[in-house]
């Protein structure tokens, strides 16, 4: 873990700042944007620009990556996310603010993949695997602390926008003054949904599905709370205890997914989720909302990783790295949705209309998995779950799938 950090302290320093300003962006702008009479159908279309704006970067960045290297395309797209931040202080109308997300969104799938790629391509052997655990360590600590700064005092109302632009400004720093060499690089070849789809319908259909439901509650959360009489600083503590409850149970469940069929992990935490939003639908007393949304955030965060880890399971090595991208375009999409219909059910339903969406979301995935295990059984061999990030995080797949190939094809040199 020493030696990880040593060698590789400017990219993770770099990303630790990333993923702070971008939790507490994300997070300040659906508490400001309420507190500016913005609508929920407006913070919603909002905020459903950035995967949006993902969709393209995760298609795009690699190419520039290839092109004119990993420093220069890193410096750029910081350089981008930051002052789209100063936008957001400068102005105070949903037209702008949902430009500045879509381009944020096409920005951070770059970042990532610059980050992951580089990550990558420096880790030898016996580093990859303490690599990784830092890499994801920042991903879901980071958005967590940033979420918290929410509650800070500002009462000018530009400090926390401005702390946000110079963290994604300084992200930049350590990476020019480190002196390590950017890696080569080739983008990854891509694999059509429908081929993927072919080898793993439930992945597909659950990853669409499930991202939907995350990003929903994810974004809607802070609004929910704030309707059922929270303060700005308790509304954001909520989501922080979501996505810690989120956190923690990353590993455990990882490791239970590979050690019987993941299937029944996701059928499972899906029906979890189910129970959890019924709760809430049947008692929405102010007090079940953090017990609520916690229970909720750790039964369906992790489905991501573990359906991207059923589909790795199921495709050759060589298959592993495209399918990763794919599946972080299908994850994209499925916030597209969730973001857009999430604070509009708000509402609804006498102020549940939240939670029945999560819930009809989740027994929809728990329904699938139960027909697709009635219908094949689980592959022998299975690869291992890698945890993934609470938001904005378009693109774990490439570093973990890169890793993953290399010990497939370790395990067949071995069993040669």
């Amino acid at each position: 873990m020493r030696r990880a950090l040593i060698e590789n302290w400017a990219l993770f320093l770099g990303m630790l700042m990333l993923m702070v300003a971008n939790g507490l962006l994300v997070t300040l702008l659906t508490i400001r944007g309420d507190a500016l009479g913005f609508s929920d159908l407006t913070i919603s279309v909002m905020h459903a620009c950035y995967p949006l704006g993902a969709l393209a970067g995760t298609i795009v960045t690699p190419r520039l990556v290839e092109k004119v290297g990993h420093i220069r395309v890193f410096s750029a797209l910081a350089s981008l996310v930051s002052t789209s931040a100063i936008v957001h202080l400068l102005t105070s109308d949903p037209v702008s603010w949902s430009a500045m997300r879509l381009l944020a969104g096409a920005c951070f799938p770059g970042l990532y993949v610059v980050t992951e790629s580089w990550l990558n391509a420096k880790a030898d052997n016996t580093l990859r695997a303490q690599i990784l655990s830092v890499y994801f360590i920042i991903q879901l600590a980071g958005p967590a602390v940033g979420t918290a700064m929410v509650g800070l005092p500002d009462p000018s109302g530009s400090l926390l926008f401005g702390t946000i632009s110079i963290l994604m400004s300084l992200a930049i720093v350590p990476l020019l003054l480190s002196n390590n060499r950017a890696p080569d690089y080739s983008a990854p070849d891509r694999m059509p949904a429908a081929r993927l789809f072919a080898v793993s319908p439930m992945a597909v259909l659950g990853i669409v599905i499930m991202g939907s439901a995350v990003s929903a509650w994810f974004i809607s959360l802070p609004l929910y709370a704030l309707a059922q009489g929270f303060s700005q600083a308790q509304a954001s503590g909520a989501l922080v205890v979501a996505m810690l409850a989120a956190a923690v149970v990353q590993y455990p469940l990882g490791w239970m997914s590979d050690n019987t069929d993941r299937r029944y992990v996701v059928i499972g935490l899906s029906l979890i989720a189910v129970i959890a939003a019924m709760w809430m639908v049947v008692d929405t007393s102010p007090a079940r909302t953090v017990i609520g949304f916690a229970v909720i955030a750790g039964a369906t965060l992790p489905v991501y990783s573990i359906l991207a880890a059923h589909a790795n399971d199921q495709l050759t090595p060589g298959q592993i790295v495209p399918a990763s991208g794919t599946m972080a375009f299908l994850l994209q999409l499925g916030q597209v949705f969730g973001m857009l219909i999430g604070p509009n059910m708000i509402a609804l339903a006498g102020g549940r209309g939240l939670q029945i969406m999560i819930a009809v979301s989740a027994l929809v995935v728990a329904l699938i998995g139960i027909a697709r295990r009635a219908r094949s059984q689980a592959p022998i061999n299975t690869g291992e779950v890698q945890p993934s990030g609470v938001i904005g995080v378009a693109q774990p797949g490439l570093f973990q799938a890169e890793a993953g190939t290399l010990a497939n094809e370790m395990e067949e040199v071995v069993s040669r």
